[in-house]
């Protein structure tokens, strides 16, 4: 089937900002007075909505001044993001490859967006269509992110391929019926992410920058693209 849009998430696809803001809310919830380490954080919050975060805090963690740990682990962020984030290795020359329509689908908001990808030149890749889970009722793993993305691009559901790292990507893909590739950091430190994420729903699951750009060549034959990514002909 042709593809006609690639959606991608935003944080440990585009850009490498899991580990920075892991880092910061971890040190966030030790000053809030939680024995929790930045390893931790990054396995339990990684792809949630702030609003899925909070609820996980209250319920979970019993911090009853959420917002608190938010305003002090966001008050670090915008500047530790200008000093050390990074693009994912090899996704801006992707990206600048690509002759499919694209678009970001990201649970982070809408400012850290602007703060985050926009550092980079991959935001005028994608913008204007950079959407945010504050676009709509409910975030990833619900569909409605990615329904939204079909909606305003004017492309069928099932004429798009969702690339995102993260469980509640891949399930909101699949529930959106949309393929979804699931996208593995080669230095995620968290085990078993290949088998966790086809477990998910992904039609396949990749580890870096070349293998996605092999695998959008395998799943979308209508393409003729020939790009280079992390110095291989792909």
């Amino acid at each position: 089937m042709t593809t006609d849009l690639l959606i991608f998430d935003c944080d440990g696809v585009l850009i490498d900002s899991e580990p920075v803001a892991s880092g910061l809310f971890a040190k966030a919830l030790q000053r809030a007075g939680l024995d929790v380490s930045a390893a931790e954080v990054h396995m339990r919050f990684t792809g949630a909505s702030e609003k899925e975060s909070r609820r996980i805090l209250i319920d979970e963690y019993g911090l009853a001044d959420a917002d608190r740990v938010f305003l002090d682990a966001n008050a670090e962020l915008y500047a530790e993001f200008a000093r050390s984030l990074r693009p994912m290795p090899g996704m801006q020359a992707l990206v600048k490859a690509l002759h499919h329509r694209r678009c970001v689908a990201s649970n982070s908001g809408l400012e850290r967006l602007r703060r985050s990808l926009g550092l980079f030149d991959l935001w005028h890749e994608f913008a204007p269509h950079v959407f945010s889970a504050e676009m709509v009722e409910q975030p990833k793993p619900a569909p409605d992110l990615f329904l939204l993305c079909a909606e305003r691009l004017g492309v069928a559901p099932q004429r798009c391929i969702v690339i995102d790292d993260s469980t509640h990507g891949v399930a909101g893909a699949v529930a959106a019926g949309m393929r979804a590739i699931g996208f593995v950091d080669p230095a995620d430190p968290r085990e078993r992410r290949h088998a966790i994420l086809a477990q998910a729903g992904a039609a396949l699951v990749v580890e870096g920058a070349a293998e996605l750009a092999a695998a959008i060549d395998a799943v979308s034959p209508a393409s003729t693209r020939r790009t280079q990514a992390a110095g291989m002909e792909i």
